[in-house]
């Protein structure tokens, strides 16, 4: 599943905090706006309901109900001084009583209507209209308005500039374990990211990745060693080989000599075709092929049949062997009847002469088996147990029969416990080496536990 590329992190981050800038003044600058105006609204209703009440009590005056003159003169000076107000006063017909209009003409207007009782030139009762000019206060909020965008924009851009730099500030530390993994090659991985002075939040990332630069170093180590003995494989055979050939042919020989020749260097060459196939069968374990299982009724009557293959071997070492145990399950019989088969020949060249092989069936865990070969005899060393299935791992040169065995038979047994979703396991103590492996009984019945082989 692809997915879209994330571009700059730090562009990223300066944009979102433009952004929450932005968006944080200008709520901030709404909210400013809306209580003034909603203060302003306040303001407005409070003084006319002031001027309202003024209003009523010079129309309910004695003095100015009884005479028209004495009313319009306090009217008019009531309005003196407040231009922003206006008052016309109506008979039920529509004429006009009184009117006083306010000194400029507007839009915005508050208005207030009201009954005025009846006068003594106005037998009927008057409607009031007042009404209070409000423009003053929207050219103020508009004035508001303008200033807080500004401010805002402003704001906003100043705290971008501000954010740009602290996230060049703050990347720093990943700028600078860019640089650190840039200089590392090859032949410097046995390096490590200076993690020192580095951010909380960087430290795992730099602990996991040094724990994989160590993989790293240890894989190229194992891979620079593993070319260099299949070179050292290769090379022996080969040598033999020309050499054989060359002294056959530097004078004429009979046709038994030639073939004994030819026969000695068949030998080599299947030696060299079995390494080469080996070596394919690990690189196709390795690329992740898996084991082709069939219903099998008893691992018991495999390793009696591998035992016997083994009769001659085992005669000539004086050795016996007897099964314990027994499982059922789905397995790749030829792949375990190969892995039985290096282990009971692995334990036959270590064993001491006069004791016995046993392999042992039994349950490891749930779901999960453990095959293991036990011999008596020299114990091994602990430092080499952990590589006993490396390739072409040799703990003792002299003792291996480095010309008939090529050191990937425990390899291969590894691969076959991989490919049954188990893995091999090592232990010798006390002049007892016990080497197996533990398999699955069945695809998806679950994982042998790290210690299922102990």
């Amino acid at each position: 599943m692809s997915r879209s590329r994330v571009g700059s992190l730090g562009r990223r981050l300066s944009i979102w905090l433009a952004l929450q800038s932005l968006t944080g003044l200008s709520v901030v600058c709404v909210a400013v706006y809306a209580v003034t105006h909603m203060n302003f609204e306040a303001r407005q209703s409070e003084a006319l309901a002031q001027k309202q009440a003024q209003v009523r009590h010079l129309l309910t005056e004695p003095a100015s109900r009884d005479d028209p003159a004495v009313l319009t003169h306090k009217l008019d000076d009531f309005f003196i001084g407040h231009q922003e107000l206006s008052l016309l006063l109506q008979r039920p017909d529509g004429s006009v009583y009184y009117q006083r209009t306010g000194g400029v003409a507007s839009s915005n207007l508050r208005q207030a209507h009201f009954e005025v009782a009846a006068l003594a030139t106005a037998p009927l009762p008057l409607t009031a209209i007042l009404t209070l000019d409000t423009d003053e206060d929207h050219q103020l909020l508009r004035r508001l308005a303008f200033t807080l965008l500004a401010a805002a924009l402003a704001g906003a851009a100043l705290g971008s500039a501000g954010g740009f730099v602290l996230v060049r500030l703050g990347l720093r530390p990943v700028r600078e374990l860019v640089e650190q993994t840039r200089r590392l090659a090859a032949d410097t991985l046995h390096r490590r990211l200076d993690g020192s002075g580095q951010a909380e939040e960087l430290e795992p990332l730099i602990a996991q990745f040094n724990d994989l630069l160590g993989r790293l170093s240890l894989a190229y180590e194992q891979l620079e060693g593993f070319n260099a003995d299949v070179a050292h494989e290769l090379c022996t055979p080969l040598a033999t080989l020309i050499g054989s050939t060359e002294l056959a042919l530097r004078k004429a020989r009979g046709a038994d000599e030639l073939r004994e020749v030819l026969g000695s260097n068949l030998e080599e060459l299947q030696r060299l075709a079995g390494i080469v196939q080996d070596m394919l069968f690990l690189s196709q374990s390795d690329r992740g092929s898996s084991a082709r299982r069939v219903a099998t009724a008893s691992l018991a009557a495999l390793a009696q049949r591998v035992a016997e293959y083994h009769d001659a071997a085992l005669d000539e070492a004086g050795l016996q062997v007897e099964v314990v145990g027994d499982a059922a399950g789905e397995f790749d019989l030829p792949l375990l009847q190969r892995a039985l088969s290096n282990l009971v020949a692995n334990a036959t060249r270590y064993a001491d002469r006069g004791t016995s092989i046993r392999i042992d069936i039994s349950e490891a865990a749930p779901g999960a088996l453990r095959v293991v070969v036990v011999n008596q005899g020299t114990t091994i060393e602990p430092g080499h147990l952990p590589r006993l299935f490396d390739r072409f791992f040799r703990g003792d040169r002299a003792r291996s029969g480095a010309h008939q065995n090529h050191g990937l038979g425990l390899a291969i047994v590894a691969a076959i416990a991989r490919m049954h979703g188990g893995q091999p396991f090592a232990r010798s103590a006390d002049g007892v080496t016990s080497i197996g492996l533990t398999l699955l009984r069945a695809p998806g019945a679950g994982s042998p536990s790290p210690n299922s082989g102990a």
